[in-house]
């Protein structure tokens, strides 16, 4: 098992355990998380199974396409969304499946995992492979409204997700937060929604959620939409103010080396892939998306470049 997540973070905490019980070696490439040192630990030590976040793994799949992975039988990914282009991209170039998993610190650390169901339905593979997962045994979850009401799970509502379990913590030390906490279920922040078979689809982190003339919109579904752009190698989407709209989303987008791609460009393809109230007016090519210490996209540091004005954004009519 390649451990390239970071011993600090709660997925490296949960690693350990199931391969003692397996018996299963452990490979830890230390502080070498590019492309080019991950792709020769891969070759030299043929693990069978590896886990990171998208970021990484993003890195492997567009600078290190040449890499044996043929030891590999399954990648793990988490952290936060897994985009359509990340999951398309390992099944045709390495001819693997990336398995989502979700999970946080609190949850010790799982508490879904993406394994597409026997009966798909009308659905491809990849469309199970892109929802955040379905409940693991010994977890309970729910979804609540703003007013702690808990919501159906018909696929269409949206609430928290709150959890509890045996591994799910229930305080936090020294910390006496009613906000933590509902009813003895952990607030985990994040939104989604969840469908009548337990499958659960997060659309944003709750302080990520950006509400345009009251409407609801989903940062990670448009950044996971544009960086299905054959010329995109990633985007993060913030909110910001607006005076019509009160809140609109902003496209802060990185290029794949070498290629070329204006803002209305970018947007005219978008208007076929979502909702044309979700179409951003405000884009921002950057050099790379912020990242925090285990490659999560940090996007309060573009909030705070976008206060500063530190951002060169393009509004377009």
């Amino acid at each position: 098992m390649l451990v390239i997540v970071p011993m600090f973070h709660a997925n490296a905490w949960g690693t350990p355990y199931a391969a003692w019980m397996i018996g299963a070696d452990l490979v830890f490439p230390q502080q070498f998380l590019q492309a080019g040192p991950l792709s020769k630990v891969i070759e030299d030590t043929r693990p069978t199974i590896t886990g990171a976040v998208p970021t990484v793994l993003n890195d492997l799949l567009h600078n290190a396409a040449g890499t044996d992975m043929s030891s590999l039988r399954l990648v793990m990914c988490g952290g936060s969304a897994v985009p359509r282009s990340l999951i398309d991209g390992y099944r045709e170039t390495f001819g693997l499946p990336v398995v989502q998993g979700w999970g946080m610190t609190e949850t010790s650390p799982v508490c879904a995992i993406g394994h597409p169901p026997k009966d798909m339905g009308d659905l491809s593979e990849t469309d199970w492979r892109v929802k955040t997962g379905r409940i693991i045994p010994g977890v309970e979850l729910r979804i609540t409204d703003d007013n702690g009401d808990p919501q159906p799970w018909d696929g269409e509502a949206l609430g928290e997700i709150e959890v509890r379990g045996s591994w799910i913590t229930g305080s936090y030390y020294n910390v006496d937060d009613p906000e933590k906490f509902h009813d003895g279920w952990l607030r985990t922040g994040d939104v989604a929604s969840v469908l009548p078979n337990g499958y659960v689809m997060i659309s944003d982190r709750a302080k990520d959620v950006i509400k345009s003339g009251g409407e609801w919109v989903s940062s990670v579904d448009l950044e996971n939409t544009i960086m299905g752009h054959p010329a995109v190698l990633e985007a993060a989407v913030i909110g910001v103010p607006d005076d019509r709209w009160d809140e609109r989303p902003l496209a802060c987008v990185v290029l794949k080396p070498g290629e070329s791609l204006t803002a209305e460009e970018l947007r005219q393809w978008l208007s076929e892939r979502t909702a044309k109230f979700w179409l951003p007016e405000r884009w921002a090519f950057i050099s790379e998306v912020p990242k925090t210490s285990v490659g999560k996209f940090d996007k309060k540091v573009l909030r705070a470049a976008n206060e500063k004005g530190d951002l060169e954004v393009e509004k377009l009519a």
